[in-house]
């Protein structure tokens, strides 16, 4: 508790001042980059390179922010557990791997915090130690691999133009424009699979196999939103044609997440596809050329979406560890005040006004309507945000609606979750308020979009239509007769995420696992062991006989040696 407590003042204290600091440098358009050289060869320099200005340091005060109240919300929550003391130091070592990541304009550094978050989030997977989590755990470690390995990529790009800061390389991209262009579709490949998107999207829901303070704290400010923020820096080099075919991935990402939540039972897994689907929605708005508000919309979901885990954490601690919406139920009287923030965080991801969602969902819709040439990418985006409202209702109406379900017969109750409680209300305040602040003092100019009536009203069009649609399928129960098989078929395949994790993980592993079986055979128990350890053992154990018998015979074989000498020089005689 002490070491909690600890960490709690330390985060909470620097998050402050790094935001008012970020206001200042706002105002004030400074930028302060600070180097120092670590070693040099031929023409390279390794330097330790530092960005401070306002986009890193309010990006680092919201991480230390939600960070404070999730080791809170952790103390209470994982106190059952003996090595407590362990999970708040690997949750540091998450936050200060982000940090690096944040706050370095060298790709070399870059890397090490990429490296970092891979390293600490299997950790973090793996926490509980059974199959499933083991599975998760690799599933999210090798995934991101390949955008560790476009990363590197990238670096051998950069030695190309002479320097591994990107502040410096972006000033002078119009010289080698083709190395760029190489260079930024890496970068993209490397914000796609930290970000999830389509065709890497398997792990973030795999992910959910770690315990929920790791959960609300990977998908609300760290991990995931990593690939966003390293495009937002990256974003002059990204105003290449390079990134302009990228945002239909981004589309198809948040049209299948938000299909998929509407049909999944399992309430993390739920809340997962919901990051999902609002990372792509980042990503489309980025590709369309709008990074500001791509990167406003990434700082007001880290609240809310840190609130949603938080409060499902709550649940599923007092339910007795069950996950599955279908067993809940009428739990509004047993957890006020979980359910008072469980329904501002999710009004808040649906854009009700005038909460902190409102301010970036509203701009990102107003801004694809200006923006967009094309009617798919219009279509797909207002059909997603209509699902994003959808799953909400449908999750609000099976968690605390209707009568009681759960297994547990025990009285379920929230009277015991003090610190997980304040914690949540904290996080609450800042989703009501938060993103009425942002908007006021984050733009230095305001946002100021003009379109006809019917685009103005498409927004709120969709999001009755997804109360309603949300409200009637919380109620459509798929059995297994006949006739609604093929609808049980297609709902397996739409909240099995297109077969997504199927396709990850036993199309690429067979081909590697009978690889593994002919090496085993062919090396390892083959020639290697023949002319290795088994040759030599053979030859040991034949020279170990020989020398054996020579003993145990040597007047015998001294005669033989004597007689066969005398032979030999009678013969060489007549000869």
């Amino acid at each position: 508790m002490v070491m909690c407590s600890l960490v709690f003042v330390l985060f909470l204290v620097g998050s402050f001042i790094l935001y008012f600091l970020s206001l200042s440098f706002l105002y004030s358009n400074l930028e302060v980059l600070l180097e120092y050289e670590l070693l040099s060869f031929n023409s390279m320099s390794i330097e330790v390179a530092l960005i401070f200005d306002w986009a890193s340091l309010m990006f680092t005060s919201f991480v230390f922010l939600i960070s404070s109240l999730i080791i809170v919300y952790s103390s209470e929550y994982m106190e059952s557990d003996k090595h407590l003391n362990r999970f708040i130091y690997l949750m540091v070592l998450f936050v200060l791997s982000m940090m690096v990541v944040i706050l370095s304009s060298n790709l070399v550094f870059i890397l090490l915090g990429w490296d970092g978050l891979g390293l600490v989030s299997y950790a973090l997977v793996i926490y509980y130690q059974n199959s499933k989590s083991y599975n998760a755990g690799m599933l999210t470690a090798l995934s991101n691999r390949v955008g560790d390995a476009s990363i590197l990529v990238g670096i051998a790009f950069m030695m190309e133009l002479g320097s591994w800061s990107y502040a410096s390389i972006l000033e002078g991209q119009n010289n080698s424009w083709g190395v760029l262009y190489f260079l930024s579709l890496f970068i993209v490949l490397a914000a796609m699979t930290k970000s999830a998107q389509i065709p890497f999207s398997a792990w973030l829901p795999a992910a959910m196999a770690a315990p929920t303070p790791v959960s609300s704290l990977v998908h609300s400010s760290t991990l995931v939103t990593a690939g966003v923020y390293l495009l937002f820096r990256f974003s002059s080099l990204l105003a290449q044609p390079a990134g302009e075919g990228f945002v239909y991935f981004s589309l198809l990402t948040m049209f299948m997440a938000g299909l998929g939540a509407n049909l999944e039972f399992d309430l993390k897994k739920i809340i997962a596809l919901s990051t999902l689907s609002q990372l792509g929605m980042m990503m489309v708005i980025f590709f369309l050329g709008e990074k500001d508000l791509a990167f406003f919309h990434l700082l007001m979901h880290a609240l809310f979406k840190a609130l949603l885990f938080m409060c499902a954490g709550v649940i599923i601690h007092s339910v007795g560890g069950h996950q599955d919406i279908r067993y809940m139920g009428g739990l509004v009287q047993p957890f006020p005040i979980t359910c008072a923030c469980f329904c501002v965080s999710s009004f808040s991801l649906c854009g009700l006004p005038f909460l902190s969602g409102f301010y970036s969902k509203d701009l990102v819709a107003e801004a694809v309507s200006m923006t967009s040439g094309s009617w798919v990418i219009y279509l797909l985006f207002f059909i997603s945000i209509g699902l994003t409202v959808s799953y909400s209702v449908r999750l609000l109406v099976y968690v605390f609606g209707g009568q009681f379900s759960s297994l547990n017969l025990e009285a379920a109750s929230e009277a015991g979750s003090g610190s997980m409680l304040k914690s949540m209300m904290f996080l609450a305040f800042l989703a009501i308020l938060g993103g009425s602040g942002a908007v006021w003092v984050g733009f230095p100019t305001p946002y100021f979009i003009v379109l006809p009536d019917s685009m103005k009203m498409m927004v709120l069009f969709m999001v009755l239509v997804g109360v309603g649609v949300g409200y009637e399928i919380s109620g459509f129960k798929i059995s297994w007769t006949s006739g609604s098989l093929k609808y049980y078929y297609i709902s397996m395949f739409v909240s099995g995420m297109w077969n997504l994790p199927t396709l990850s993980t036993s199309s690429l592993s067979s081909l590697s696992l009978s690889l593994g079986k002919y090496y085993l055979k062919g090396v390892d128990y083959g020639w290697t062991e023949y002319y290795g350890s088994k040759g030599l053992m053979s030859l040991i154990k034949f020279c170990i006989l020989f020398f054996q018998s020579v003993v145990q015979n040597h007047m015998k074989l001294c005669l033989f040696l004597v007689w066969g000498s005398f032979v030999s020089m009678v013969l060489l005689a007549l000869i």
